[in-house]
């Protein structure tokens, strides 16, 4: 086996097993199937381009999110989601049937979808257990930073998950 083999299999090997990354951030940072199917090949293509930069002064999952974060809020600015004519797009991405999810948890995620892209950033991530350091980090925000809006996130976010129930 080749080195660019070698390369691609660890790629893959590490993609799959922090795939629920990818998957979260698609499902609140997209309006709807197609959008986060889009969504997530381009975030796959985002990483598979920049893998030769991550040197390991981090989690993978760290500099995961920051890639995969980083191409959700630029494709968001980009692109309005909600003017796109999808109704002749197969159903591809099942994000549902990818993780089993509980009634709970589901409301959890709409709630996620509704905040702002640094909100929404910031409580994956915290949901995730990274620590302050690594969201500040991600982000490129401060740790206080991360510190306070995390409390008025978790706020916010128990308002709009009483509004879903």
């Amino acid at each position: 086996m080749n080195k660019q083999n070698e390369i691609e299999k660890e790629f893959i090997a590490k993609i799959q097993k922090h795939q629920g990354i990818s998957h979260k951030i698609c499902f609140v940072y997209a309006k709807n199937d197609a959008d986060k199917e889009d969504l997530y090949q381009e975030i796959i293509l985002q990483l598979w381009k920049s893998y030769s930069s991550f040197k390991g002064r981090s989690e993978f999952s760290t500099w995961m999110y920051r890639v995969a974060l980083n191409t959700a809020i630029t494709l968001t600015k980009k692109f309005s989601y909600t003017n796109w004519n999808i109704e002749n797009i197969p159903n591809t991405y099942e994000f549902e049937k990818t993780m089993e999810l509980s009634e709970d948890i589901k409301i959890l995620y709409k709630a996620i979808s509704k905040l702002n892209k640094v909100e929404k950033a910031i409580i994956l991530m915290w949901l995730e257990e990274k620590s302050y350091d690594e969201i500040a980090e991600t982000i490129g925000i401060t740790v206080k930073n991360v510190s306070v809006k995390l409390v008025r996130t978790k706020k916010k976010l128990a308002e709009l998950i009483e509004k879903l129930q």
